[in-house]
């Protein structure tokens, strides 16, 4: 579509501008459907909000394995799993009352959390096992859907009946619908699908021009998919969940991304089924294979500080804050090194 560099690197820019701009809308539309519609900010985080800002790396992801660029997908998509995790470590250094996981505890998070850890193991496994396809698709992609819609319930079943419940500290901002947020919703639902669809577009556009600057420049599709196009498509997390701090949703702003890499999961099975010369999980190159791990170790730890719900930690953030960003430091080093 960009068939030169100047083109490309503008229409990546314009598109990721367009994604922020979006994005900042997205958060204070979601946490008033989530009042209005009983939903709850984590439910509607995960159901919803993690939909429309996985749009995107949706667009992007497919795009590019639609065109047969395995590398250039699934480093996206991973890549943006890692970047989305190391949001809730930005979104901490941003929230100073407390740790971030402390003042957002709920059982839906842990259980989020504890789901986004399964699901990043499958297509890791998928790697391992024969490359072996049923109608064009690894067997492994159907159940990572079935996991999905079946952590979903889960999930519900979490909120209906929880059997855990944290403990109560001044630090604790439940998840609680406000008053002034109850009414009418139509003109609220017809923004959100209007700035879910812009987003999708943009995303698609940012595809596109990615894919321009890595033909002109000669780097590595895992560079510029792990790293630009997965910081880039991400916006709307950031965006999101730094907008949902900022006017209290904490559950919000949590749930969001757990809910949006576990819904990324759908998005690496699209991918799978877009890709029309087999398995992509045995088409694309190992270190695709250090984000999919990153992402695990990263999930876990933030898990830890979930359970443990450290007040306050070095600089004020959590442990597992600190433990997040120094993860991923040095994983993209690795990662620009090995390219």
């Amino acid at each position: 579509m960009f068939s030169s560099l100047i083109p490309s690197i503008t229409a990546f820019g314009v598109a990721a501008l367009v994604i922020v701009v979006a994005g900042s809308r997205l958060a204070r539309q979601a946490d008033t459907l989530a009042d209005r519609t009983g939903l709850g900010e984590a439910l509607f985080g995960l159901l919803l909000l993690a939909g429309v800002t996985s749009l995107p790396d949706f667009a992007a992801t497919l795009s590019a394995a639609v065109d047969a660029r395995p590398d250039l997908a699934m480093s996206n998509v991973m890549g943006s799993m890692a970047v989305n995790l190391l949001f809730l470590g930005v979104g901490d250094m941003v929230y100073r009352k407390a740790n971030l996981e402390h003042a957002a505890a709920s059982p839906i998070n842990l259980m989020l959390a504890g789901l986004l850890i399964v699901l990043l193991t499958l297509p890791l496994l998928a790697i391992f096992t024969p490359s072996v396809t049923l109608w064009g698709v690894h067997p492994i992609t159907p159940v990572i859907v079935a996991a999905y819609l079946f952590g979903l319930h889960l999930v519900h079943r979490t909120r209906v009946k929880p059997m855990w419940f944290p403990r109560r500290t001044r630090e604790t901002v439940p998840d609680e619908p406000e008053k002034q947020h109850r009414g009418r919703s139509s003109t609220v639902w017809l923004e959100f699908i209007g700035m879910a669809a812009v987003t999708g577009v943009a995303g698609w556009v940012l595809m596109e021009a990615a894919k321009g600057i890595a033909d002109q420049t000669g780097l590595s599709e895992t560079l510029v998919g792990g790293v630009f196009t997965a910081l880039a498509t991400s916006t709307p997390e950031l965006v999101t969940t730094i907008a949902a701090i900022r006017i209290g949703a904490l559950t919000l702003a949590v749930s969001n991304i757990f809910g949006t890499n576990c819904f990324n999961m759908l998005v690496v099975a699209a991918a799978d089924v877009g890709y029309a010369r087999g398995s992509i999980y045995h088409d694309m190159a190992p270190v695709q294979m250090t984000w999919g791990l990153v992402s695990i170790l990263m999930s876990a730890i933030l898990l830890l500080g979930l359970v443990r719900r450290e007040t306050y930690g070095i600089g004020r953030i959590g442990f597992e804050s600190a433990l997040i960003l120094g993860v991923y430091a040095i994983a993209l080093s690795v990662v620009v090194v090995s390219n």
